[in-house]
């Protein structure tokens, strides 16, 4: 994992290898461009270039434009042998700060530029504000991420490396060697909180690329077993109470919707509860996580070029998984409890079929009319038994509908909820960790479409509003009087487009940083 530093050095006096400076958008010319304008943190750059570094930058077609990201050689009087301008977008008001989520995204892209490089130091906007030297942090080390387990000739094993906690292993970017350290300009070092700010930064971006390293691992390295095999580890290292429900115990159990999406697998399904306690905690929190190692669709096959990426069908249960670690890491005052509903959705001679009535922990009766609404079904399960610990809120994780990606596109998830006040919560916890998210309704006349005549209730309704449909199954396997909020996550959870910010192609990690975000303010009283 790239190493992180704190230092008071200006950016013209730091050793390293590149120096990163923040560019923003300045007056806009009459061909609609706009004139870049050097940011704060980056006077003495601007000095040894003679004050002529926003020509310079104009004149190579820079604009300050969000993401945009423009190399120079330095000049005498720089340390660092390179400059690399990295565009903040708009402006903020004179005399306002930039936001948290333009100074991660900023320095998430120039940490991905600076592959290959020892040691960058970070001269963005941040003026010994703790916010941003957290978003600097936490968005050089988000941005430092790459997938190379399965690379040959990089140390990559090629085995999935089964049952061990990867949470820490050595990473690479795509186009060579990471970035093997971050300094943070204009922070200080011997402050306690820049300090704290620095901590958190490195283990949420660790536990994110925990999240991202599940995702992308292939479903021949990862299934159910092997998936709770590595809970297993990782509580035993961060000292979580980890316990694995196999299919045996399912079974007599009577987890009819695990047992029922996992019998067409020859990769048998499992639950596996994570819990964190800490003596002071006086809220608690449940955390469900649909874990679809593989879908296919089952008897429902999904359509030619819609399996690739099934292997991100457990996201949210390594979404849950990593908030759980973090937590711990991080000692917060607060009691959570991450469920990991495991199972591989296959096509078999003992798969569920269309008709099939399944019988669930909750006792209520499903026909499943589509087994490729099997998310729904783990999840219920799991979000039943969680509910009998009797947690302050309950909140479940899921790349459950493609319905989701039509109504709010890739990059932002929805956010379903039985109570109003916890939905805006929950949404304004994402916003301040910077993930993108909407709040949703759940119209209850979509319930009747799932009515059955031979069970209590369907697994799929009407096909217009099948994302909010969706929620509306989960709601019946939750206590009334229990906060509860459903994140689909389809659309963020896996990155099939180029990489972004902070943000890498593949397995993005969605929603750890907001479960994280939750389990503080609840740990600092600001829920329920």
């Amino acid at each position: 994992m790239t190493a992180l530093t704190l230092s008071t050095s200006s950016a013209a006096t730091l050793r390293a290898d590149a120096v990163v400076i923040g560019v923003a958008k300045g007056e806009h010319k009459k061909n609609g461009d706009t004139t870049p304008v050097i940011a704060l943190g980056a006077e003495a750059v601007d000095e040894a270039f003679g004050g002529k570094l926003a020509t310079i930058l104009e004149t190579l077609g820079a604009s300050g434009g969000e993401g945009e990201v423009t190399k120079l050689p330095a000049p005498d009087g720089v340390k660092a042998p390179l400059v690399l301008a990295v565009g903040l977008g708009e402006a903020p008001a004179k005399g306002e700060p930039y936001g948290p989520e333009v100074l991660r995204r900023a320095a998430g892209a120039a940490a991905r530029a600076l592959a290959g490089t020892k040691k960058g130091g970070f001269a963005l906007p941040v003026d010994g504000d703790v916010e941003a030297v957290a978003a600097v942090a936490e968005g050089a080390l988000l941005g430092a991420y790459a997938f190379t387990e399965f690379r040959s000739g990089d140390g990559g094993k090629g085995n999935g490396d089964k049952g061990k906690d990867k949470g820490k292993k050595a990473r690479r970017n795509d186009n060579g060697e990471p970035l093997a350290e971050v300094a943070v300009l204009g922070a200080k070092p011997r402050d306690k909180a820049h300090k704290a700010a620095a901590e958190r930064a490195s283990v949420l971006a660790e536990e994110v690329a925990r999240a991202r390293d599940l995702v992308n691992t292939p479903p021949n390295a990862l299934n159910p077993k092997s998936f709770a095999e590595q809970a297993q580890a990782a509580g035993k290292e961060h000292g979580l109470k980890v316990e694995v429900l196999d299919e045996k115990m399912l079974a007599k159990g009577g987890y009819g919707g695990l047992v029922g999406v996992g019998q067409g697998s020859q990769n048998p399904p499992r639950l596996v509860r994570l819990s964190y306690t800490h003596p002071k905690a006086k809220k608690s929190l449940a955390l469900i996580g649909k874990g679809i190692t593989y879908d296919s669709g089952g008897i429902s096959l999904k359509p030619a070029g819609h399996n690739e990426t099934m292997k991100c069908d457990m996201s949210g249960a390594a979404a849950v998984f990593a908030a759980v670690v973090a937590a711990a890491r991080l000692g917060l005052k607060v009691n959570i409890t991450g469920w990991l509903a495991l199972a591989e959705n296959m096509p078999s001679g003992s798969a569920i079929r269309p008709g099939d009535v399944l019988t669930m922990y909750s006792g209520k009766t499903v026909e499943v009319l589509n087994t490729d609404a099997e998310g729904r079904l783990v999840l219920a399960d799991a979000l039943t038994r969680a509910s009998e610990d009797s947690p302050d809120a309950l909140v479940n994780v899921a790349t459950l509908t493609g319905a989701m990606v039509v109504a709010l596109g890739h990059r932002t998830f929805g956010i379903m909820s039985n109570d109003d006040a916890f939905r805006t919560q929950v949404h304004e916890t994402a916003e301040e960790a910077g993930e993108q998210s909407w709040p949703l309704p759940m119209p209850t006349e979509l319930r009747k479409a799932m009515d059955s005549p031979v069970a209590d209730i369907a697994n799929i309704g009407e096909r217009m509003g099948g994302g909010l449909s969706a929620g509306l199954f989960l709601k019946e396997f939750v206590p009334e009087d229990t906060p509860w909020a459903h994140l689909d996550i389809a659309g963020p959870a896996f990155n099939e487009s180029a990489p972004f910010g902070y943000t890498p192609k593949g397995g993005t990690g969605s929603a750890v940083r907001t479960l994280v975000r939750l389990a503080e303010r609840t740990a600092d009283g600001e829920l329920g």
